[in-house]
């Protein structure tokens, strides 16, 4: 079974990467580009077939090590 997990910044917070990126497409010619907002994504390969269960594990992973819940948000998506 394959799992995404995508992490974001929660709206409000500051991102300095998002900005650095912005400016960077900018100083490219790259135009429209009104904001930027980076974020990470994790791929994850789980054994077993069990979707409620796998999504509960990577739900209690992003809690623990994953994201920052007090600044990000995370989105888990299960394939299969």
């Amino acid at each position: 079974m394959k799992a995404r997990v995508t992490v974001t910044l929660k709206t409000g917070v500051l991102d300095p990467q998002g900005k650095a990126i912005e400016g960077a497409l900018k100083s490219l010619g790259i135009e429209g580009v009104d904001s930027v907002r980076q974020g990470k994504v994790f791929d994850i390969e789980l054994s077993g077939s069990d979707k409620a269960a796998a999504e509960a594990a990577l739900k209690t992973a992003c809690d623990k090590l994953l994201a920052n819940t007090v600044i990000e948000n995370y989105r888990v998506e299960i394939e299969g």
